[in-house]
């Protein structure tokens, strides 16, 4: 009985489905789901919005290291790219002619799941476009500077600031190398926290070359290292484009980058002095120093703190002009690159209120 009933059924449910009327039918229910789903989106969508208002007090800077300062044209092209997304703000920046560098600081927002993971942030985007737009602009191969740097895109590094935490931090590290090394096949290295053993910076850097000069004994020229790299990099391809370099990506707490003028041209004593100052030549701890030619009657110590709360820029200055003291030479008033964490956060908050009023 039962099954004679089925069979009845399926019939009816057959003629059902060949009736002209079963395609409306179709057409509504899959409308119906269309909406559903839009609803959806759309509460997604609004979920995010809020979720992102809420976590704007956790903050993420960018400082971005670019082997150019003297081409006015491409650091124009640059900018234009920054300015694109106004979440993004560029609150700093530092250009040195005689190193032909220039370094963006830039901060935004990150945002969290609901389990406290980064998922989104807004200076991963604002970075990748600055970057497509060097590569666009900058070859490495006619670039000199008084600086070391193997790339156009010499160095990236992020710090937490305000609520955000070297997790947030290195996440957006190891996305923005990732995206480096596919989209625009550059050896990525990465450094400090994003290093899967926390690797440092100047061990790399000395792994490759970085800190020897090629050019006239104190100059950086060109490219003149080998096309494939010994080193495999964490990101990217193993052959070097010649015109791009390669780049360095890190995540760690904040560092102050702090520079000692010392008159005179003998680079030689200023590197001396430099290396006596440094945790490497037996000086200051955590302190890690440069001796560089600065135009053409000067010379500098640059100076990074990798732990400016327990030996700062003072200690620094105090040992760096005794020590020239001692060679006949005088060291002039230090400065700092960039602002401290506490105006960087200031400045981004007036950035952003006035780019909404």
């Amino acid at each position: 009985m039962l099954t004679h009933m089925y069979q009845d059924i399926w019939i009816f449910m057959s003629y059902i489905c060949r009736h002209p009327f079963a395609e409306d039918l179709k057409q509504k229910a899959s409308q119906r789901r269309q909406s559903k789903a839009a609803r959806k989106v759309m509460e997604l969508n609004s979920s995010c919005k809020n979720e992102k208002t809420a976590n704007q007090s956790m903050l993420l800077c960018c400082k971005l290291f670019i082997s150019e300062s003297r081409n006015r044209t491409a650091l124009d092209s640059i900018e234009r790219a920054a300015r694109l997304n106004p979440e993004t703000v560029i609150v700093n920046k530092f250009e040195d002619r005689a190193y032909n560098r220039i370094r963006y600081t830039l901060v935004s927002y990150v945002v969290l799941d609901s389990i406290g993971t980064a998922i989104y942030s807004p200076l991963q985007q604002t970075v990748l476009v600055m970057v497509e737009a060097a590569y666009g602009a900058i070859n490495l191969e006619s670039h000199c500077g008084a600086h070391p740097r193997l790339g156009v895109v010499d160095d990236i590094v992020f710090h937490p600031l305000s609520w955000a935490s070297l997790d947030e931090a290195s996440w957006l590290a190891k996305a923005v190398a990732a995206e480096i090394g596919s989209r625009f096949q550059v050896p990525v290295f990465l450094y400090a926290a994003a290093h899967s053993t926390g690797k440092a910076l100047d061990t790399i850097r000395r792994e490759l070359g970085y800190y020897r000069p090629n050019f006239m004994g104190n100059q950086w020229a060109g490219w003149t290292m080998p096309d494939i790299l010994l080193e495999k990099p964490d990101e990217g391809p193993q052959q070097v484009s010649r015109a791009r370099g390669i780049t360095m990506i890190g995540a760690r707490p904040w560092v102050a980058l702090y520079n000692v003028p010392i008159m005179s041209t003998d680079v030689s004593a200023t590197r001396q002095i430099a290396r006596m100052v440094s945790a490497r030549g037996g000086g200051l701890p955590t302190v890690q120093t440069l001796g560089l030619v600065h135009g053409e009657d000067s010379t500098e110590i640059a100076c990074m703190l990798l732990e400016p709360n327990q030996i700062g820029a003072d200690r620094v200055q105090t040992r760096v002009e005794m020590l020239a003291a001692q060679e006949g030479l005088d060291a002039e008033k230090g400065y700092f690159t960039d602002f401290s964490p506490e105006m960087i956060v200031e400045k981004y908050m007036n950035l952003i209120s006035a780019s909404r009023d």
